[in-house]
Parts: structure tokens; sequence; C-alpha cells
């Protein structure tokens, strides 16, 4: 696929939504205590390979629409916008409610949206933010939408949980440990975002162009059920790398001001720092210009970019002016980054 170039397009308002159930890698390792200790391994496993020292997550009971719901209900609120304006809803959860009908349509529902705006569900693990952003983008500059609401909402509760009582049972060997591990730094969160038509918002967030590839030769290294998920780490953060840096090289070579000079700030999807240490080495970028937050969110999929987004521009660490760097790797494997002058 070609870069992509936008004319009209602004991001005008994003929130988001966290869990207070706050969940500790030393919590997690008490309950494997016995596991860690069968197979020699000491505690402090999880925070010295990642950097997480906690997640969060929502009551077991919370689906993901009513996670993005409430992420939606706070956007609306702040960004004033009537709801019969929407004219498209995307929902891009990795967690489901059901296998159908979509959460984009349930989302819509609790909104009570109009009958006019067009809703359903984009999956693509953890780029699916950024390529709704994308689609709604070109529907825009088509000139067939004015403004588009896209939400996400996680809740690594259940899938953390079995993996946790899968781990504790005596027959659980080191290998199944190896490919389960990446499944106790899942996090839980939930964000919202409204994109418009330049010309309308009231932010001037403009949404300059984005660039994507893929290296599916790659898809099964990842793999992920609603109770069970094995990843091959190592091998996902070697090919994940060397995407990005391919899709790096594209960004500067196509998109405006794309270089490590000219960006302001990164807000990465983010895994753990041996991922961003591998990444800021190989691509040449300013470790201090990433907003981070894993160490206290972990792993929140398709919701981490918007969410790290939310909080940089909460806490000023964005600010009018800056050239914003949204990026990302996801299960497939496929990498995009987008440019927006913020």
């Amino acid at each position: 696929m070609k870069p992509i170039f936008f004319e009209n397009v602004a991001i005008e308002a994003v929130e988001c939504a966290l869990p207070t159930t706050i969940v500790t890698s030393a919590e997690i390792e008490s309950q494997l205590a016995g596991t860690m200790g069968r197979m020699g391994i000491k505690p402090g496993l999880i925070e010295g390979l990642t950097g997480i020292r906690e997640r969060r997550f929502w009551d077991a009971d919370q689906q993901a629409s009513d996670v993005a719901t409430l992420a939606a209900e706070k956007v609306l609120a702040k960004s004033g916008i009537s709801r019969d304006a929407i004219g498209c809803l995307i929902s891009t959860s990795v967690s489901k409610d059901y296998i159908e009908p979509s959460v984009a349509s349930l989302v819509h529902g609790n909104l009570g949206l109009a009958d006019h705006c067009i809703n359903y569900d984009v999956g693509n693990a953890c780029l699916g933010f950024v390529n709704a952003i994308s689609s709604v983008g070109l529907m825009i500059d088509a000139g067939v939408l004015d403004y588009g609401l896209i939400v996400d909402g996680e809740n690594s509760r259940e899938v953390v949980e079995a993996t946790i009582d899968r781990l504790k049972k005596p027959d659980a060997t080191a290998e199944s440990f190896r490919e389960q591990f990446a499944t106790l730094t899942l996090g839980s969160g939930a964000v919202a975002m409204i994109v418009c038509r330049k010309d309308l918002a009231t932010s001037g967030h403009a949404v300059r162009g984005s660039v994507t590839r893929a290296a599916t030769r790659h898809s099964r290294l990842c793999l992920g059920q609603r109770t069970y998920m094995t990843a091959d780490a190592s091998k996902v953060l070697i090919f994940g790398v060397e995407l990005a840096k391919k899709t790096w090289d594209l960004a500067c070579s196509t998109l405006p001001d794309w270089s490590d000079a000219q960006i302001d700030a990164y807000m990465p999807h983010q895994v753990s720092q041996r991922n961003m240490d591998v990444l800021n080495e190989k691509l040449g970028l300013t470790t201090e210009k990433h907003h981070l937050n894993f160490p206290t969110l972990g792993n929140i999929g398709p919701a981490a970019v918007p969410i790290t987004l939310s909080q940089a521009a909460e806490s000023g660490r964005i600010r009018p002016g800056h050239h914003v760097a949204l990026m990302g790797i996801g299960s497939g494997l496929n990498c995009s980054m987008m440019s927006v002058a913020w």
C-alpha cells in the first residue's frame, strides 16, 4: 500500500478510562511461587525482564463494550460534539463481548447514536486503533463523513487469570511457562477518540499521513484466544523491530518532516523496556522523546497508542505545534507509523 496523505483530517479529542484494580507483578508471581520454585526461577522475573511493575484489571463482569462506552462518554462530554453528528463508530478492541454482534454495535446502542451512524469493528491486534484513524480519515477526505468516533476497551483479567491457573498446575512445564509468559504482562484500559474534518475542529491536531508495512510470514509467532495466548517473545522482538526499521525508512522517505530530529514526541505501542531499548537503538530514536506507561499499565494492546496520546496531552508532555509520531507493531506482523501535527 502507498503512503496515505490526509488533507482535511484532525483529532478533535481523545480520552481514556482506566480500571481501579491494580495487580502487581509481585502479586502474580506469588500465585506462581510453587511453579517458579520448581523450575528454579527467582522472584522478580516479570519486572526484571519487562520493566512492568503492575497492570490494571476491570471487574470480571465488565465487558469490552462497557468500558469502551465509558471512554466514549468522556470524549463526547469533553468535545461537546453532538451524538447526532457522529457518522461512523469503529471499535478496535481485541477483547470481545461476543463473537457476534460487533463490539461497535453494542457501544453504538449504549450511546444511543443515530441510525445514520455506521458502525463496525476493525481487528488488527495492537495496530487496530491506528488503522481505524486512517479509515475514518479516508472517509473524511472523501467527503462522506464529518465526525467519526473510534473506541477501544480491553480487559485482560480473564486471560491472565486463566493463564495463572494453568501455570500453577503440577504438570506445567518450563516450555509452557515460556510460551505463556507474555500473557502475564497484559493490562487493561479503555480509550475513545473523535476524528473530524479539520475545518470543523477546535483542537487543530492535524493528521498528516501514515505508512504501513507487513511481514505476515511471521503471523503465527503470537496466537491469542479468549483464555489462552502463546508468544515466541524473542522472535516477535527480532522480526518486529526488523519490520519497524523498514517502516521507519519508508516514513523518512515519504512523510513530511519525518526524522528523529524533527519529531518532538513518540506515542508508541509499548510491550516492555527491552523492546523499547532495541527499537530505539535500531531506529536511532531519542529515548527521552517517548511517553511511556508500560511500567504501570503493562501491554494494553490496541488501546496503548491512544491512551499514551491521551496521557501525554493531559500531562502537557505534548503541546500545540509539536510533531507527534504514533507508532505500533502488532501481531501479524504489521507495523504502522502516523504523523500528527499537534
